[in-house]
């Protein structure tokens, strides 16, 4: 990349972030009320994005090869009971990928 590219990535790249920051505050200001589809997307999607996530993780897991899906079943079964214990996402997540991955390079 020649220099110009280069800067003209940058400006692109802080352009895209600004205007994602800002437009929400423009289309939605304080003074007037959230319409309903926003409010209604505001309480299905994170949920949508959770079940989406888990799907595109355990995409490659085979149950009939190697070994068998046991490190994924039981760090999500951390995970799970993790949440339910202490209700505290980034203890849930950091949890479970710990568990994951020492099961993978230590165990399986």
């Amino acid at each position: 990349m020649t220099l110009l590219q280069q800067i003209i990535t940058i400006a692109m790249v802080v352009l895209g972030t600004a205007i994602t920051r800002f437009l929400p505050f423009i289309i939605f200001p304080a003074d007037k009320p959230v319409p309903k589809y926003v409010q209604y997307l505001g309480k299905v999607l994170p949920s949508a994005v959770f079940g989406l996530l888990v799907i595109y993780c355990l995409r490659n897991v085979s149950i009939f090869t190697g070994s068998h899906g046991l490190p994924e079943l039981i760090s999500i079964l951390l995970v799970i009971g993790l949440h339910l214990w202490k209700r505290q996402m980034l203890l849930s997540i950091a949890g479970g990928t710990i568990c994951y991955m020492l099961l993978v390079q230590l165990v399986f």
